[in-house]
């Protein structure tokens, strides 16, 4: 079940004094995907991160169904974690396991540890890895290691364990920059389809100003920690680019 997501005067400072997020506030909708857009080092990384805890929020709250996550600790932030699928910009496979073993570790949360441990999933978890895997082009490549597969194919692979979670929101970081151009639109090809298939909202973290026009339905801008710019792609004009950027060249 796809999941509503608010944020409520989210901040975070690495060091005293220096917030790299300022007083974020944003509500997304149970469905469909949002790009956040903006320069290195302006926090978008860090709010997504901040999203699913891998990084400490400093202040605010951060709501999952109303449930809000800052807080939590232990079993109870695993639980919450359960919700969240996670595609990464350099994949974060395991790269001496097989595909489908890294596929079936997105169900580690879900079955106990013995059962992981001897590589005894449950048959229905086998059988939706296996249409995982047709479902991102890679049928034939079940047994093959991480390590021997291209960067594209790392993704997809990466995009399919996210999906074995049954998340209710996904949340991608960069999950195109390792990539080159033709591999990168298919790899959002790829990611929208299946998220809008099984009704998960999505939210991108992305570089490329045209991939989030052309696949997402919402864009957020950000500068220096701070929301500049939320609408939807066609409202995003050279101005909106240089407050986000800096610079005038957008033209």
């Amino acid at each position: 079940m796809s999941a509503g997501l608010s944020i409520r005067g989210l901040s975070k400072a690495y060091v005293p004094g220096k917030p790299v997020l300022r007083d974020i506030t944003l509500d997304f909708a149970p469905q469909g995907v949002t790009a956040i857009i903006g320069p290195s080092g302006t926090g978008k990384s860090t709010l997504i991160r901040c999203i699913n805890r891998l990084v400490e929020p400093s202040g605010g709250s951060i709501l999952l169904d109303g449930q809000d996550l800052v807080p939590l600790r232990g079993r109870a932030l695993r639980l919450a974690r359960r919700r969240i699928g996670m595609v990464f910009q350099e994949y974060n496979l395991v790269e001496r396991l097989s595909v489908m073993e890294n596929l079936l570790s997105g169900r580690l949360g879900y079955v106990p540890l013995w059962r992981a441990w001897l590589r005894r999933y449950p048959e229905e978890d086998i059988a939706r890895a296996f249409a995982l895997l047709d479902a991102v082009g890679l049928p034939d490549h079940a047994t093959r290691r991480a390590d021997a597969l291209s960067g594209g194919q790392r993704q997809r692979v990466g995009i399919a364990r996210a999906l074995m979670q049954r998340p209710a929101l996904l949340l991608a970081d960069e999950p195109t920059s390792s990539l080159d151009p033709r591999t990168a639109v298919e790899v959002m090809e790829l990611l929208t389809r299946l998220t809008a298939e099984e009704g998960v909202p999505v939210i991108v973290n992305i570089h490329n100003v045209e991939l989030a026009k052309r696949f997402c339905g919402r864009v957020i801008g950000m500068h220096q920690g701070e929301v500049v710019f939320d609408g939807p792609p066609g409202a995003l004009e050279p101005r909106h680019l240089t407050l986000i950027y800096g610079g005038e060249d957008w033209m």
